[in-house]
C-alpha cells in the first residue's frame, strides 16, 4: 500500500499523550497496528491507537512525540503502514533514560526500578520503539520524561526454538514483547533516586578510566600499597551501586598516604586523581590554606568542598567523584591545643575540615587524599573511621621495588640504545638497600651526568666532543661511580661515621679480642637468621681507651647491615636533656624503617650526663635509652619480601684492642657502650 499524506495534529487529551501512540481517527480503515511517519528525509516508527476525537486526516502526536520527530501542528507528513520480521526485530532489553518531566517538581523518594519495569512493560507491551525516542510515563502519580537510549535484539535461535549462541545484535527499531528487560538509568542531570534491580548499566560502569594502563602508571615499588588503597577505598565505587545500597555500605572518604621522603607519596596521590573518571583533582599544599585575615582560612576550606556540595544537591547519588589533594597536610591540620599561645588559627581551620568530610552535612561524593611524613602531628579526630579512614604507609622500597623503579627510570635509555650491556638492575638492586624512589632517581641522574661528563673537553672554552658524544652510553662504571661518590641513602648507612673509629684495624692481642669479634659474628647470624629475636642487644664494659668503640664498630661493619648508625653524645653537644632524647629517638625510628638495622650507642656516661658527684646523671635521658633499648621493631603484615643479603662491599681493615664481651643484658647500670642488632623478621620496608 502506498503513503497516505495526513497532517499532523496535537493529541486530544493527556491519557492519550502518556500511551506512546500516534492517535487517528477510528474511520481510517486503510492502517494497521504500527505506522511509517516521514518528514521530509526522516522516517519515525510509531504505535498506532483510534479514537473518535481526532479529525478524519489527521493523526495526533504528543508534545514529547513531536519534539523528538521535529513535527509542529498542521505540517503534512507521509503515513505509511508499517510490519516488523518478528525474527530478527524483537527486543531482548532495552536501556531507558529516566527523570522527572516537570523540573520544578521532583523529590527525594526512592523508586524500584523493578516495579517500574513491570509496569512499563504492561503499559507499553506490543509497542514500537526507536533509539532517540522520547515519551511520556506516570509512575506512582509521578510524571516521567523518558528517552530510549539502547535496544537489544533477542537472539534469532532463540525464538526459533533452538539454543541460544549469546548474539544479541543492535537495533534501531524493536517491538517490545512482555518477556522483554527493561533497564532504568537516571539522566546525568537528574536528582532522582533509584532501587532495586533492574536499573542502571551506568552503575555496573567502573569509575576506572578504560584506556587506563597499570603498567604505566610510573610507580615502582608499591604496588601492595596501591592494591590496599584500591580494595579499601575503590571497590566499593566499583562495585555495582544496587549491591552497595542493599548492603548499607558508605563509601571511603579519605586516605592518609605517610612515610619517609621521596618515597612515592605525591607521585600516588598524583595517578590516582589521574587513574579515576572522576572531577579534576584539586592538589592543595597545606600553608596555601592559612590566611593572616581572621576566617579566611576556614572560607579557603568551605570554597574546596563548595563544588561538590553544589552539585551533590543538584544531583544527589547520581554525582560525580570529586578528589581534593592536601600535600603536607600536617601544616593545617595539628593537634588541636597543642599550640600555646597561638591565635588558634590552626584549630578553627582542623574544625572546618572536620566538619565538612564527616559532619551532619555529610558529602558522599568526594575524596580527600592527605600526604605527610609527620602523622604523629595530626590530629587524632581527623583519622577516625569517616574521615581519613585508610591509613597507607609509603615505605622504603624492597628490592623488587628498587628493580621496577630503576626499570622505569632507564626504560627510555634502554629503549634508544643509550644503556650499556653492562648494566646490571638486578645487581643495583641489591647494592642501593635503603634508597628510597627519589634516590634511586638521583642516582641515575647521577650516572648519567657521569657518562656525559666524559665527552666534555674543558680548556680555554667548554666543549662538547661531537664525534664521541654521538657514541655515548651510561655504563656500570658510571652507576657505581655515582653510588659509592654522589647519592648516599638519608636511611642508610654512613661509612664515614664508623671508618673513623676503626681507621688503624685490629690488633689480636690475644683471647679476648678474638672473643668478641667471634661472639659479636655469632649475634649478627642470630639477628639475620633468626624470627624469635628480633632485637639483639649487646653490652662492651670496660676501662676508657681500650677499644669498646673500635670492636662495636668492627662488629657493625662486618655484618653489612643496610642501616648503621653511631649514636655518639659528639653530635648533641649542647643540646638539652629533650633535645638528647629526640635526637635518640629519630635515630631508633630510622632504625625500624629498614629490615635490618645496627645501632652502636658510644659513650653512654656522656649520653647520661653522668660525673661522679653532684646530681650523677640524667633521668630524662635514661629513660629514653630504657624504653627504646628494649622496644621490640614494629611488625608490617605477613608476605613483605625481603631484600637478599648480598655483601657489595668487602669487609675492611679493623683498628685496636679489645675488652670483653657479655651477653644480651638490660642496660640498668651505667655502662660505656652498647651495640643494639635489630632484625625485623619477613618484612622489607618501614612501619
Amino acid at each position: 500500500m502506498s503513503g497516505r499524506i495526513m497532517q499532523a495534529a496535537r493529541c486530544p487529551t493527556d491519557e492519550l499523550s502518556l500511551t506512546n501512540c500516534a492517535v487517528i481517527n477510528e474511520k481510517e480503515p486503510q492502517f494497521e497496528q504500527h505506522v511509517t511517519v516521514r518528514n521530509l528525509s526522516h522516517k519515525f516508527v510509531f504505535t498506532l491507537k483510534k479514537h473518535p476525537s481526532v479529525k478524519s486526516g489527521t493523526i495526533a502526536f504528543s508534545l514529547l512525540q513531536r519534539k523528538w520527530a521535529g513535527l509542529s501542528i498542521g505540517q503534512e507528513v507521509e503515513a505509511t503502514n508499517y510490519k516488523f520480521d518478528k525474527t530478527k526485530q524483537c527486543i531482548s532489553s532495552m536501556t531507558v533514560e529516566i527523570d522527572f518531566l516537570q523540573k520544578k517538581i521532583v523529590d527525594n523518594n526512592p523508586y524500584d526500578s523493578d516495579k517500574m519495569a513491570g509496569e512499563f512493560l504492561q503499559h507499553f507491551n506490543n509497542q514500537a520503539f526507536c533509539v532517540g525516542q522520547q515519551l511520556g510515563f506516570s509512575f506512582c502519580d509521578k510524571l516521567f520524561g523518558l528517552v530510549i537510549k539502547d535496544i537489544e535484539a533477542m537472539d534469532p535461535s532463540f525464538l526459533s526454538g533452538e539454543q541460544a549462541s549469546g548474539k544479541k545484535p543492535k537495533l534501531e527499531i524493536g517491538l517490545l514483547l512482555g518477556n522483554s528487560q527493561v533497564i532504568f538509568e537516571k539522566s546525568e542531570t537528574s536528582s532522582m533516586t533509584l532501587i532495586g534491580k533492574a536499573k542502571t548499566r551506568e552503575s555496573r560502569q567502573s569509575i576506572i578510566s578504560p584506556d587506563w594502563n597499570f603498567e604505566k602508571m610510573g610507580i615502582g615499588g608499591l604496588d601492595k600499597e596501591f592494591s590496599d588503597i584500591f580494595r579499601r577505598a575503590f571497590a566499593s565505587r566499583v562495585f555495582p551501586i544496587d549491591i552497595v545500597e542493599q548492603m548499607g555500605c558508605k563509601h571511603v572518604k579519605g586516605i592518609l598516604l605517610y612515610g619517609p621522603p621521596g618515597c612515592g607519596k605525591t607521585l600516588m596521590a598524583r595517578q590516582i586523581g589521574k587513574m579515576l573518571k572522576a572531577r579534576e583533582p584539586k592538589i592543595v599544599n597545606g600553608p596555601e590554606i592559612l590566611n593572616k585575615y581572621v576566617g579566611e582560612s576556614e572560607a579557603n576550606v568551605r570554597k574546596l568542598f563548595a563544588d561538590a556540595e553544589e552539585e551533590q544537591k543538584r544531583l544527589g547519588a547520581n554525582s560525580g567523584l570529586h578528589i581534593i589533594i592536601f600535600d603536607e597536610i600536617d601544616a593545617i591540620c595539628k593537634q588541636r591545643g597543642s599550640m600555646a599561645g597561638s591565635t588558634g588559627v590552626h584549630d578553627t581551620v582542623v574544625n572546618q575540615l572536620l566538619s565538612k568530610i564527616d559532619g551532619v552535612e555529610q558529602l558522599n561524593n568526594i575524596l580527600v587524599i592527605g600526604m605527610t611524613n609527620r602523622p604523629d602531628l595530626i590530629d587524632g579526630a581527623l583519622l577516625r573511621p569517616g574521615r581519613l579512614e585508610v591509613k597507607m604507609e609509603i615505605g622504603l622500597p624492597d628490592e623488587k621495588g628498587r628493580i621496577q623503579i630503576l626499570h622505569i627510570h632507564t626504560a627510555k635509555m634502554r629503549q634508544n640504545e643509550l644503556l650499556a650491556d653492562d648494566v646490571d638492575v638486578k645487581e643495583l638492586a641489591v647494592d642501593t638497600k635503603n634508597y628510597s624512589g627519589a634516590e634511586l632517581e638521583g642516582l641515575v641522574r647521577a650516572a648519567q651526568s657521569t657518562a656525559m661528563n666524559r665527552h666534555i673537553r674543558a680548556s680555554t672554552t667548554v666543549e662538547v666532543n661531537i664525534e664521541t658524544a654521538e657514541k655515548l652510553q651510561v655504563s656500570r662504571l658510571d652507576f657505581i661511580t655515582s653510588l659509592n661518590n654522589d647519592i648516599k641513602p638519608a636511611f642508610g648507612t654512613n661509612q664515614e661515621d664508623y671508618a673513623s673509629y676503626i681507621m688503624n684495624g685490629i690488633i689480636r692481642w690475644g683471647d679476648p679480642v678474638s672473643a668478641v669479634l667471634e661472639d659479636g659474628q655469632l649475634l649478627v647470624k642470630q639477628t639475620k637468621n633468626s624470627d624469635r629475636t628480633p632485637l639483639v642487644s649487646v653490652l662492651l664494659e670496660g676501662p676508657s681507651n681500650s677499644g669498646k668503640t673500635a670492636l662495636a664498630a668492627k662488629i657493625a661493619e662486618d655484618s653489612q647491615f643496610p642501616f648503621i648508625k653511631i649514636c655518639s653524645p659528639d653530635k648533641m653537644i649542647g643540646h638539652s636533656e629533650i633535645a638528647k632524647c629526640q635526637a635518640i629517638k629519630e635515630i631508633f625510628e630510622d632504625a625500624y624503617k629498614s629490615q635490618l638495622s645496627c645501632v652502636v650507642v658510644d659513650d653512654i656516661e656522656r649520653l647520661l650526663d653522668y660525673v661522679p658527684i653532684g646530681p650523677r646523671f640524667s633521668n630524662l635521658v635514661l629513660q629514653a635509652l630504657l624504653v627504646l633499648l628494649k622496644k621490640s621493631p614494629p611488625k608490617l603484615p605477613p608476605g613483605a619480601i625481603m631484600d637478599s643479603l648480598r655483601q657489595p662491599f668487602p669487609a675492611g681493615p679493623s683498628s685496636e684492642p679489645g675488652w670483653v664481651t657479655s651477653p644480651p643484658l638490660p642496660l640498668e647500670k651505667i655502662c660505656p657502650g652498647t651495640v643494639q642488632l635489630i632484625h625485623r623478621p619477613n618484612q622489607c620496608q618501614c612501619h
